[in-house]
């Protein structure tokens, strides 16, 4: 392939600033593709892995799950990838197929999974090998920044407003990456929207009212109507009451991250008259595949800055900060 080795930017435990690798290139095996990365996201999942969040790290580890690229080299029995074809690998990146959870169509909840920056290597790296199986074609004119945000903060916000069902009044609550996706979607498919936002944040509440929506506030405030469903994208476990308070009866709450901070006792009250919280865990190729197909009809737009692979502990720590509008995206191409 004319190259020997690549930069990888690796995680040597939780809890750790990531170190810059030359690491040799490998073959992909089997159902194996080999990409060579040219966009990969910095999602706050990429945060929750670093800081030790989830548990169970078993070794050094590449983060990066937003990942876009162009195929490189093909393992035996990739059929459906060639050469040169610009692809985008997620989070899920493999499930056994034979668990309960598997075999009953839920993928997202497998017991033996593999997830991309977190069980196997990721994108923040010149190259990664994903199973092609779990692997999706990138449609619409974005460019590979662009595109990369589709891949997680997109695709568990999709999956996330999917289980808001109907909802005609929708609350979103934490103001990033995946809300700024998700709000065009649910404006697109005619549903009110309303932006809740840390206090004191007026740029974030500013932003939220340019994406459209409807009323913005900070997180302690009432919206002007009750609403039938929130999600809450923020890892604060203080927004759950908050969000039962502003809901109707039969209203849901959806928690769409994959660590969130401890939920307060509440009143019973609050969650009384058959209101719901929910999680989301995951996604399924499914969820991918719908979502992908639909973001360029909306259009949905994603708003990027982007650094250089050799800058990702500093982009990590923009976004612990809260100093993040849109989606940040590493580009292992780009001049130091």
């Amino acid at each position: 392939m004319g190259v020997n080795n690549f930069p990888a930017m690796v995680l040597p435990e939780a809890g750790s600033a990531l170190v810059l690798e030359h690491r040799a290139m490998p073959e992909p095996k089997a159902n194996e593709l080999l990409v060579a990365v040219t966009a990969c996201g910095v999602c706050r999942t990429d945060l929750h892995v670093v800081d030790g969040d989830l548990p169970d790290l078993q070794r050094a580890v590449v983060p990066g799950h937003e990942v876009v690229g162009r195929v490189a080299a093909i393992g035996q029995g990739v059929k459906n990838f060639s050469p040169g074809q610009r692809v985008g690998v997620p989070w899920l990146g493999w499930t056994c197929g034979e668990c309960e959870y598997c075999q009953e169509g839920k993928e997202n909840l497998c017991l033996n999974p593999e997830f991309t920056g977190y069980s196997r290597d990721g994108g923040y790296a010149g190259y990664v090998l994903a199973d092609h199986r779990y692997c999706f074609s990138i449609y619409g004119d974005y460019s590979d920044a662009d595109a990369a945000p589709l891949l997680c903060a997109g695709l568990i916000g999709y999956r996330s407003l999917k289980m808001t069902g109907d909802a005609g009044h929708l609350g979103i609550y934490g103001f990033g990456a995946a809300a700024h996706i998700v709000i065009q979607v649910a404006n697109y498919q005619n549903r009110d929207t309303f932006a809740f936002v840390r206090e004191g944040d007026q740029a974030a509440k500013d932003f939220a009212l340019e994406m459209g929506a409807t009323w913005a506030g900070w997180s302690s405030e009432r919206p002007p109507q009750q609403l039938d469903a929130a999600i809450i994208f923020a890892p604060v476990g203080d927004l759950v009451p908050l969000a039962l308070k502003a809901s109707r009866r039969g209203g849901t709450v959806v928690c769409a991250g994959i660590h969130m901070s401890d939920i307060p006792q509440f009143p019973y009250n609050i969650l009384w008259h058959e209101r719901k919280i929910v999680s989301v865990a995951n996604l399924t190729r499914q969820d991918a595949e719908e979502f992908l197909t639909l973001a360029p009809k909306v259009p949905v737009r994603t708003f990027t800055s982007v650094m250089p692979l050799c800058r990702a502990n500093e982009a990590l720590e923009k976004l612990r900060r809260g100093d993040v509008q849109g989606a940040l995206v590493l580009d292992p191409n780009a001049a130091e």
